[in-house]
């Protein structure tokens, strides 16, 4: 299998006005197609930029981030915009889901935007999505009639919508409890088996010891991957 991420000799600084902070340095990282890898590391530690340059958020000061077989350095924001809601689906610690669409609505959502499917197949894939993580039944309802466990895998069927070669969480089962957190993590692992590459942030010790590679952050560097 191919790598699905390769990070070579980044570097990412930080204007300020005592001058530049180096956030990362000297930071490489491959991720082979199908992993499962748990970014991990104290606060500060540069976890979240790092996040950041894999989905094109942050752009790196030197080095190169290919995703997906981008250089990301290439694109502008205009392109960078279209490769994200075909390459890359985001899964947030708090959601992020629209209040007044329903969650079939917003799993229908990255599909209306990038054009990925036809119009008669988007709700009919929405559903088929929706019914992946367990919430057929849910489909018509708003975000604020369901629970948050519920809310988060409406997100990661959101974040397939597109078929994306990459997943990528930002403490996705932080804001959660631990039953639900395990179930939603479950999800996850089941999405691995299935051949998705799955790269997640986050500050659960016991959580991060379940999935197969941890790649641990310090002080802007990688210290065990």
């Amino acid at each position: 299998m191919g790598n699905v991420i390769e990070i070579q000799h980044l570097i990412k600084e930080y204007a300020t006005g005592a001058g530049a902070v180096t956030v990362l340095r000297d930071v490489s990282l491959k991720v082979q197609a199908g992993e499962f890898v748990a970014v991990v590391g104290p606060s500060g530690s540069g976890k979240s930029t790092l996040i950041n340059m894999l989905t094109g958020i942050d752009r790196p000061t030197r080095g190169d981030v290919i995703v997906a077989g981008t250089r990301l350095n290439a694109l502008n924001e205009n392109q960078m915009a279209r490769w994200r809601g075909r390459n890359v689906g985001v899964i947030f610690q708090f959601f992020q889901l629209l209040p007044t669409l329903t969650l079939l609505e917003n799993v229908m959502l990255p599909m209306d935007f990038c054009r990925t499917y036809p119009v008669g197949a988007r709700q009919t894939r929405a559903l088929e999505l929706l019914d992946q993580v367990g919430l057929a039944d849910q489909a018509h309802k708003l975000p604020s009639a369901v629970s948050g466990g519920q809310q988060q895998r409406a997100a990661i069927a959101r974040a397939l919508a597109n078929d994306p070669p990459l997943l990528v969480g930002d403490e996705p089962t932080g804001n959660l409890d631990s039953k639900t957190a395990d179930q939603v993590f479950a999800l996850f692992s089941d999405l691995s088996r299935r051949g998705k590459t799955l790269v997640m942030v986050t500050h659960d010790r016991e959580l991060a010891t379940r999935i197969p590679r941890v790649v641990r952050v310090q002080d802007g560097m990688i210290r065990d991957a």
